[in-house]
C-alpha cells in the first residue's frame, strides 16, 4: 500500500520534478564537502588548520543566516530563491575550478566561495521545505517528506565517496566542475516545474520582526518547543558522537581506514530506511505516537555502540547507530510535515530558519564538548555521555500534547501576534 502511494507521488510530473532537483543539489552539496577540501589540499597545498577553516566556512552559514533565511523566504517566491542558489552555487564551484587550471587559485577566494556556497545551500534548504507544501496535497505530506528525507540521506551517505571517487577519476579541479554541472541539472529540473511558484504573502512589519515573531512562535508553541528542545539535545549528543566516531573505531578497535569508511557508511543506511518507513509506521501509529516511538525507543539503541570490541562484537556498532540513525530519520519526516501543516503560511519560512538554526547551531558545541571529555574522560566514556543524551532526549516529547493524542495538530494553537523590535 505504500509503495504504491509513493509510486503515484512520483508519477505526478513537477513533484518528480522537484524531488530530482533537491536530489541532485543535495549530492551536489554532499560532494564538495570532499571535493573542495581535496582541491585546497592537492593545488593550494593546505595544512590542517586551513582544511578545519575550508570545512568551518562551509558550515558557518547555518549560524549565520538561517533566521533571516527563513524569513526572507516568506517574502519571497521560493521555487525562485531556489533557482538562484543553484546558479550561484554552480558559478562559485566552476570558478574555484577554472582558478585552479589557470593557476591563479587563491585561498581567500576558496575560503569565500565556500562560505557563499553554503549560503546558498542554507536558503536552499530552506526554500524546499517552504515549497513542498505547494506541490503536495495536505494529506500527502507525510509520504512527500519520506521521499525528500530518503534522497537526503542517500545524498548524506554516498556524496562524500561519489566525489572522492570522482577527484581520483578526473582530478581536483575537474571534479569542482562535475559539481558545478550538478545544480544545473538541478536549475533545469526546477525551471520545468509547471505549477505555479508558492504564493507570496508578505508578513507584517519589517524583516527583523518576522525574524523576532518566528523565535516567538516556536518559543511558546507547547508543540514546536518541546520537539525543537528534543531535536536541540540529540543533535548535541551526536555533534559529540561525530567528533569521537573515528577515534574511537581506530584507536579502540585499532580498525584501519577502509573498514572504519565502511562502518559508518552501514550505519547512514539507517537514515535511509527511516524514511522509507515513516509513512508505514505513522498510518499504524498515528503522527503523535510515531514521534514518540521514534525518539524513545529507537534512540536509546545508539548505547549499544558502547558494547562494542574488536571481531564479531563489531555489529553491536552497526545495529545500535542504524536503529538510533533510522529512529531521527522518521522524526525528521514526521516533524516536517508537522510544521508544514501547522504552522501559519506566513510565518512558514520564519519558523523553519528558527528550528533549524536552533538545531544546527548546536552541533558544533557538541562537537567541541565531545572532543574536550574525550581529552578529561577518554574516548570511550566521553561516548557514553555523548550518546547517552541522545537516548534520554526523547523524554522531552514524553508529556500529555504528545501522548494523549493520536495524531498532532494541523492548525496552530498559539495566535502568531505581529512582534515589535
Amino acid at each position: 500500500m505504500i509503495r504504491t502511494r509513493l509510486d503515484e507521488l512520483l508519477r505526478q510530473r513537477d513533484f518528480r520534478l522537484f524531488w530530482t532537483g533537491e536530489t541532485v543539489s543535495g549530492a551536489g552539496n554532499a560532494m564538495a564537502t570532499v571535493a573542495l577540501p581535496l582541491l585546497a589540499i592537492k593545488v593550494l597545498h593546505a595544512g590542517p588548520f586551513l582544511v578545519g577553516l575550508l570545512t568551518a566556512c562551509a558550515y558557518l552559514p547555518w549560524l549565520l543566516v538561517s533566521l533571516p533565511a527563513g524569513a526572507l523566504i516568506d517574502r519571497l517566491p521560493s521555487r525562485r530563491v531556489m533557482l538562484t542558489c543553484d546558479v550561484v552555487a554552480s558559478a562559485l564551484y566552476a570558478s574555484v575550478a577554472v582558478g585552479a587550471w589557470l593557476g591563479i587559485l587563491r585561498v581567500g577566494y576558496v575560503l569565500a566561495a565556500a562560505f557563499l556556497a553554503g549560503t546558498a545551500n542554507v536558503l536552499f534548504a530552506t526554500g524546499y521545505l517552504v515549497q513542498l507544501p505547494s506541490l503536495v496535497p495536505a494529506d500527502r505530506l507525510i509520504e512527500g517528506n519520506a521521499r525528500m528525507q530518503a534522497s537526503v540521506s542517500v545524498a548524506q551517505v554516498s556524496g562524500p565517496g561519489l566525489g572522492g571517487l570522482v577527484v581520483q577519476a578526473l582530478g581536483a579541479a575537474s571534479a569542482l566542475m562535475f559539481n558545478a554541472a550538478t545544480f544545473l541539472i538541478s536549475l533545469i529540473c526546477l525551471l520545468r516545474i509547471r505549477s505555479p511558484d508558492r504564493a507570496r504573502v508578505r508578513p507584517p512589519g519589517r524583516l527583523r520582526e518576522s525574524i523576532a515573531g518566528g523565535l516567538q512562535f516556536v518559543g511558546h508553541d507547547p508543540y514546536l518547543l518541546r520537539i525543537t528542545t528534543w531535536a536541540a539535545l540529540s543533535n548535541l549528543g551526536f555533534g559529540g558522537y561525530e567528533a569521537l566516531v573515528v577515534l574511537f573505531l581506530v584507536r579502540c578497535m585499532h580498525l584501519g581506514s577502509f573498514a572504519v569508511g565502511l562502518l559508518i557508511t552501514m550505519t547512514g543506511g539507517g537514515a535511509v530506511a527511516g524514511a522509507l518507513i515513516a509513512s508505514r509506521i505513522v498510518r499504524h501509529l498515528g503522527s503523535a505516537r510515531a514521534l514518540v516511538a521514534a525518539t524513545t525507543c529507537a534512540l536509546p539503541f545508539g548505547l549499544l555502540t558502547l558494547c562494542t570490541e574488536p571481531g564479531p562484537r563489531l555489529a553491536f556498532f552497526v545495529v545500535g547507530l542504524i536503529v538510533a540513525i533510522g529512529g531521527i530519520s522518521i522524526a525528521n519526516v514526521i516533524i516536517a510535515s508537522f510544521r508544514q501543516s501547522y504552522a501559519p503560511s506566513h510565518m512558514l519560512g520564519a519558523v523553519t530558519g528558527t528550528m533549524r538554526f536552533i538545531l544546527m547551531s548546536l552541533c558544533p558545541f557538541g562537537a567541541l564538548f565531545g572532543g574536550a571529555l574525550g581529552a578529561w574522560l577518554g574516548v570511550r566514556h566521553a561516548l557514553w555521555i555523548m550518546l547517552g543524551t541522545v537516548a534520554l532526549s526523547g523524554t522531552s516529547l514524553l508529556n500529555r500534547a504528545f501522548t494523549a493524542h493520536r495524531d498532532l495538530p494541523a492548525i496552530s494553537v498559539v495566535d502568531p501576534a505581529p512582534v515589535r523590535c
